[in-house]
């Protein structure tokens, strides 16, 4: 299966049901099987998905890519066994971070609502013009890009977590505030934008925001 076909959703998917690290073993780069350049695909989308966990508060370096060819079994086993020894340095997922479990969940959850909307970004303001390794580092690990992706993202992941909680109950801005740590005016302003969208509404009677 060409590497290119591991989606961000797959990535974010296995890190909620649990697991502590994910490996992608890819073709070498600029040695695509399928003329696709889908290896770079896979360095992109690997490269988001480090963002995200770094966002939500987990270790980046629990997401790992190594390009190689289908004989390289040696080289194959070198990155497997160095890569379960660095997962079992940072332990279950989350617990070295300092993090709750269900909190992490929760976080991975609203991160996969967001999957449709970071390919529509990655296509229109995360597309890398030349495809090389030196290239795509260059761009994902520039100061720009972070900001972007931090300003855009944290604003998307916070409506996202709102949506979910909105799903179990209504809420008040205060009662999302308390839940999520959030600056009471944010939370405002979140669910203004989420009403005008027509994703949630406010309940005069009793006080508070429910799914629309």
């Amino acid at each position: 299966m060409c590497s290119g076909r591991v989606d961000l959703e797959f990535m974010l998917r296995a890190f909620s049901k649990g697991q502590d690290g994910v490996f992608i073993g890819a073709c070498k780069l600029d040695e695509c099987n399928y003329v696709t350049h889908g290896n770079y695909d896979a360095l992109a989308n690997t490269y988001l998905t480090k963002k995200i966990l770094a966002h939500i508060g987990l270790n980046p370096e629990r997401l790992r890519i190594n390009f190689m060819t289908g004989a390289d079994g040696n080289l194959l086993a070198e990155y497997t066994d160095d890569f379960t020894k660095e997962i079992k340095k940072l332990g279950p997922l989350g617990r070295s971070e300092g993090l709750d479990v269900n909190k992490v969940k929760f976080k991975l959850e609203a991160a996969r609502k967001l999957v449709p909307y970071m390919r529509l970004l990655e296509r229109q303001r995360l597309r890398v013009p030349v495809k090389s390794k030196e290239a795509y580092a260059q761009f994902f690990e520039s100061k720009e890009i972070n900001t972007l992706f931090d300003e855009i993202f944290s604003e998307k992941l916070a409506i996202s977590q709102i949506i979910l909680l909105l799903g179990e109950k209504p809420l008040s801005t205060s009662d999302i505030s308390e839940i999520l740590n959030l600056n009471p005016s944010e939370v405002s302003r979140h669910m203004k934008s989420s009403s005008r969208q027509g994703l949630v509404k406010y309940d005069e009677t009793q006080k508070c925001y429910a799914l629309a």
